[in-house]
């Protein structure tokens, strides 16, 4: 894997999510066009725990699955010929939610692209905190306008 580290200013220049949709603070590394690791470190900020669940907060397992997919679209959208677009979620497949997710947990985020036609493909993911995963999945993407 490279060892391109990228902030989140730069992770905004390759993809369009804001807050408070964008779930990923750093990308540790990146091979542009095959993979990517990324970082999101959970806090009891997130907007989301206000009602998922109020007195158990616990990160909805479709929020880990796009904090993925923009892990994996960072890797993608980094290549040449895919500066400037989107990547779409064309399936999710195999998804397995395997721990919670809590305020204070560091979220690392794992994608491999393991098969890649044109502008489409599947991405490998996984999820994990302190190296237990929390959830894999194989996500299928479209690259667009």
């Amino acid at each position: 894997m490279g060892n391109k580290r990228l902030d989140v200013k730069e992770i905004m220049e390759i993809i369009p999510h804001r807050y408070p949709f964008l779930f990923v603070d750093y990308i540790e590394e990146l091979e542009e066009g095959k993979s990517a690791v990324g970082y999101k470190n959970v806090t009891m900020n997130e907007h989301f725990f206000q009602g998922h669940f109020p007195g158990e907060p616990v990160m909805p397992g479709v929020i880990m699955i796009e904090a993925l997919a923009q892990v994996g679209a960072v890797a993608l959208l980094s290549l040449d010929e895919f500066k400037g677009k989107i990547a779409y979620f064309g399936g999710i497949r195999k998804a397995k939610f395997r721990r919670k997710v809590t305020p204070g947990d560091t979220l690392k985020l794992e994608v491999e692209i393991i098969n890649r036609k044109g502008p489409a493909g599947i991405g490998k993911a996984i999820a994990s905190v302190n190296g237990e995963t929390a959830v894999e999945a194989e996500l299928i993407f479209a690259v667009g306008v």
